[in-house]
């Protein structure tokens, strides 16, 4: 017998115009991420986007009052409660923008232990792609979340492209992240549940989960 609760996927966007690269690319890692869990397993899969820009005014006040508005609580919960978390920003002076580290500043340092996140980030050129490295992943880190093995940069000059026979394009990447969201999720959430690598996940998407869950049980 399955479970009839839902596998939820959130998925936060830090992206300040209309329409936004970093929203795009949020909706993407989240269907890529949705897609696999619906062919590996029997349980309906929910996915949600939270868009900081909308909320850039209640982040905000909450600073300032210590009291969240309704919907900014609503955001912070829906994080809480995920399954697997989906965190992408635009970059901002070599890091993250502030709208992002302000909001996963309201959020409880003990919260997102052992939950499965998946780091992306967006920008005018490939210089700035060592921003997940060197900013997002220690801010996860801290958070005691597990950080997937692959993370996703999205310069301009990546969307419409599909890579050479030396590099892996956009979507190819997009695909190996969210499969390996989709393992680390279903890999929490339902016991005993196992998968055959694919050509997409890597030789590297599993393991170093496996081992990162083991060390935060271990502390």
């Amino acid at each position: 017998m399955f479970a009839t609760t839902p596998l939820t996927i959130v998925a936060v966007s830090a992206g300040l115009s209309s329409p936004s690269s970093t929203r795009l690319l949020a909706d993407r890692l989240a269907e890529a991420a949705r897609e696999r869990l619906a062919d590996d397993q029997d349980r309906r899969v929910e996915v949600r986007v939270v868009e900081l820009r909308d909320l850039a005014v209640d982040i905000a006040n909450h600073l300032v009052t210590g009291f969240p508005p309704a919907g900014l609580k609503e955001a912070i919960d829906a994080v809480t409660a995920a399954d697997g978390l989906i965190a992408v920003s635009p970059v901002f002076t070599a890091s993250y923008s502030g709208l992002f580290k302000s909001f996963f500043d309201l959020v409880d340092n003990t919260v997102l232990t052992g939950k499965p996140v998946l780091i992306a980030a967006t920008g005018g050129t490939p210089r700035h792609s060592l921003v997940l490295e060197h900013a997002m992943r220690p801010l996860f880190a801290y958070l005691r979340a597990v950080v997937l093995p692959t993370s996703v940069y999205a310069a301009s000059e990546d969307w419409g492209s599909s890579g050479d026979e030396y590099t892996e394009g956009l979507p190819s990447r997009i695909r190996r992240a969210g499969g390996e969201l989709a393992s680390a999720v279903t890999g929490r959430t339902v016991s005993g549940a196992s998968r055959a690598l694919t050509l997409d996940d890597g030789e590297d998407a599993v393991v170093p989960f496996a081992q990162q869950l083991a060390d935060l049980r271990v502390r």
